[in-house]
């Protein structure tokens, strides 16, 4: 008989070493998953490790490159194997060169693509398989507000960005009857390294207060809360959605 799998549910995060993968971490340890942080490096996922050991929680840290296919799917059922069942996936990671389109080179944008648009598809396909088994389970694709309206200097970001609220309709439709939800979540400008890229962070952040109808900046946990919602019991009767936790940035 196989050994009893380690924890009822299990939620894999991608990009978990980051500060918005760090906060979803460390929200769905605490609403009982058992939590898979994916990532390239052990060394990415180590302050997230420390943080859910000092919460209480023993996570499992998976070091995997995404642009990989075959390593990720294999991956995923290796946590479905060892952990136990996969009950979320957080499809995060992202990368976010910042380029004039014109001189974008054809290899920073198959990477970019590689990252934010055919990992988050063949996670959702490894992941989706053992949920439609189950007839249960819930995906979380992490787009951004940039797709809505465009960013100069990052047309590949933007373009897969645009790829993950598509990909998560076209999922949610067909998934559907066999129990499994998919949504996407679309952050705002949250203050992560992410805003490295900008020459002049202080005009930044004004820019985004300027344009946001609530005049502070959002804080991971606030992401985090609206992700633990979607793949919860009270998210239940909701699937094919997008949600913009942007303080009110982009209103449509």
């Amino acid at each position: 008989m196989p050994a009893a799998p380690k924890h009822e549910r299990v939620a894999i995060v991608t990009g978990a070493g980051g500060a918005l993968g760090r906060a979803t971490a460390l929200r769905l340890a605490a609403d009982g998953f058992g939590v898979a942080l994916f990532g390239r490096g052990s060394g990415t996922l180590a302050g997230t490790v420390d943080l859910l050991r000092s919460a209480g929680h023993e996570p499992s840290a998976v070091e995997v490159d995404l642009r990989d296919a075959v390593a990720l799917a294999t991956a995923i059922d290796e946590v479905e194997a060892g952990l136990g069942p996969i009950g979320a996936l957080v499809n995060n990671a992202a990368v976010y060169p910042s380029t004039a389109f014109l001189d974008i080179p054809i290899e920073e944008y198959d990477d970019v693509v590689a990252v934010n648009q055919r990992a988050y598809f063949v996670a959702a396909q490894a992941a989706a398989r053992h949920m439609v088994a189950r007839g249960n389970g819930a995906i979380v694709n992490v787009g951004s507000i940039t797709w809505t309206g465009g960013w100069s200097n990052l047309a590949s970001y933007v373009s897969t960005k645009g790829a993950a609220v598509s990909l998560t309709r076209a999922l949610a439709r067909e998934l559907g009857e066999h129990g499994v939800r998919v949504n996407a979540v679309s952050p705002g400008a949250f203050p992560t390294r992410a805003e490295e890229i900008h020459d002049d962070p202080d005009g930044y952040r004004r820019h985004v207060l300027d344009h946001q109808a609530l005049k502070r900046r959002g804080s991971d946990d606030e992401l985090a809360a609206v992700i633990s919602f979607l793949v919860g019991p009270d998210a239940s009767f909701v699937t094919g959605q997008t949600i913009n936790v942007d303080g009110g940035w982009i209103m449509q």
